[in-house]
């Protein structure tokens, strides 16, 4: 079997203008113990996977922050050539289209050449679907961004007989499309939603969505191994699912034609990665920053929720919750190829997994890489933590009953922190710490957003004595006979 591994790999393109933030280089983290350990854990157990279940090939790629730090190709690229996998080996991206769609949208509110809450029909009056309910309101382009229009998946047989429809062809069948739900009635995933999406950015950019990606985001992030649509010949051979008898089908090159914003990426774990730093980064938009903060933001926040309340959609992204972590990313799937990107934002700590076939499971194996190198990368690249303020015993004069027109809060010392609480409560529950900032002042902090978390919290004494807490602008007084 072969492998290819690139143990440290920086991307200099868009490494200069934000070096300054990383907090421990990556050579240090490549080197890190655990890091390494993880590395060899991880590389058995998928070596094992192409063993077991005959896999062809897949890449690997883990990013922090504006790094690329480790990437490898296991398997092969094409197994009748005895091609090996390597990091630079290109993919249909499929549905990670989505995400540079999603962005090129972002890109031009924020040149206010649309808004997300405009009509669809605003900039394509050709678009009239059959809605489910006659006093539906009209499809925006958010609705579109965030699988909430209620259209339905797909424009054709075109996954079962790999002939996508033209431009012109989804526009003359639009019209015959029934929506299966009213707009914002429940999330549901839609191709020709973000096909539709694409017209929009060609519409108002006056480009090809092609030529638009190039200009706007392949050459600003150096992505020069990115393409839409493009026959390539370091292209990984697209295979099919495993058969009965242990045969793969070798899938021909499919071109998405009119659907490309929705599926007709072409990439590389390093061109992803580029992809990937770049939301990590913060200020206006210029030079390798695609977006604006805000507008990153905006993309990576929840949306719309499934019904469940497991998993969310943001502008773009998806986001979900596993084991208390959050990620966002996307998934792909095309004749011969899945995909998986899945990205912590805290952490500041991503995965690439790219595949050969259509059976791989490219989301388990992404979740393997995360909770093994990407959570020891995530710890060795975390910057130390300030120093802390030590306890003082003198904070224990601030411990007491502390009562306000809305009731009362206790402060108690425990374990050398000051907490807050509520006696009155039906419940215990988590107290909130006051995590001490010197000169005799406090921050509110608390697991939750609720109440005044985050805030200033402050005591006043009088002749020696405390006599009030204000918390933010509010405050209670201190019952003195306690």
């Amino acid at each position: 079997m072969g492998i290819i591994e690139i143990t440290r790999y920086t991307l200099v393109a868009f490494c200069l203008s934000t070096i300054a933030t990383i907090p421990v280089s990556a050579q240090d983290v490549v080197e890190d113990a655990e890091v390494k350990a993880q590395i060899g854990l991880f590389s058995a157990w998928l070596e094992g996977q192409l063993e077991i279940r005959g896999l062809p090939g897949v890449a690997v790629g883990v990013v922090s922050d504006q790094e690329l730090v480790w990437a490898k190709g296991f398997g092969h690229a094409d197994i009748e050539a005895d091609v090996h996998m390597q990091a630079d080996t290109r993919f249909r991206m499929a549905s990670h289209s989505k995400l540079f769609t999603a962005t090129a949208i972002m890109q031009l509110r924020e040149e206010n050449k649309l808004r997300l809450d405009d009509p669809v029909t605003e900039y394509l009056p050709w678009f009239n679907f059959q809605q489910a309910s006659p006093d539906d309101p009209p499809v925006t382009i958010e609705h579109l961004l965030t699988h909430s229009s209620g259209m339905p998946r797909e424009a054709g047989s075109h996954w079962s007989d790999l002939n996508f429809p033209t431009a012109s062809e989804v526009r003359e069948l639009i019209s015959e499309r029934q929506a299966a739900f009213s707009p914002e009635v429940r999330w549901k995933y839609s191709n020709l939603a973000y096909t539709i999406a694409g017209m929009v950015v060609e519409e108002v950019s006056g480009l090809s969505w092609a030529d638009y990606l190039q200009q706007n985001i392949f050459d600003p992030l150096g992505m020069s191994a990115s393409s839409v649509d493009t026959e390539d010949p370091k292209l990984a051979t697209g295979y099919g699912i495993r058969m009965p008898d242990g045969s793969r089908t070798v899938m021909p090159f499919v071109d998405a034609r009119g659907m490309a914003a929705a599926t007709g990426l072409t990439s590389t774990v390093e061109d992803m990665a580029r992809f990937v730093s770049a939301q990590f980064r913060k200020g206006a938009r210029g030079d390798d920053r695609l977006l604006s903060t805000a507008s990153l933001r905006e993309m990576h926040r929840v949306r719309m929720l499934e019904t469940t309340w497991t998993s969310g959609q943001g502008i773009g992204f998806s986001v979900r919750r596993n084991d208390g972590k959050l990620t966002i990313g996307h998934g792909g799937g095309y004749p011969g190829y899945t995909t998986n990107t899945t990205i912590q934002l805290d952490s500041k700590v991503a995965v690439i997994v790219l595949t050969n076939t259509n059976d791989s499971n490219p989301g388990q194996i992404a979740r393997q890489l995360m909770d093994t190198v990407a959570d020891a990368v995530a710890e060795a690249a975390a910057p130390e933590p300030d120093a802390e303020i030590e306890w003082d015993p003198s904070w224990e004069r601030f411990a007491g009953r502390y009562r306000s027109r809305n009731g009362d809060s206790q402060v108690l010392v425990m374990n050398e922190k000051l907490v807050r609480m509520n006696p009155w409560s039906t419940s215990i529950g988590d107290p909130t710490e006051l995590e001490p900032l010197g000169d005799n002042l406090f921050r509110m902090m608390a697991p939750t957003g609720g109440g005044p978390v985050g805030e200033i919290v402050r005591f006043v004494e009088e002749n020696g004595v405390v006599t009030r807490m204000f918390t933010g602008d509010s405050y209670s007084d201190r019952l003195q006979d306690r």
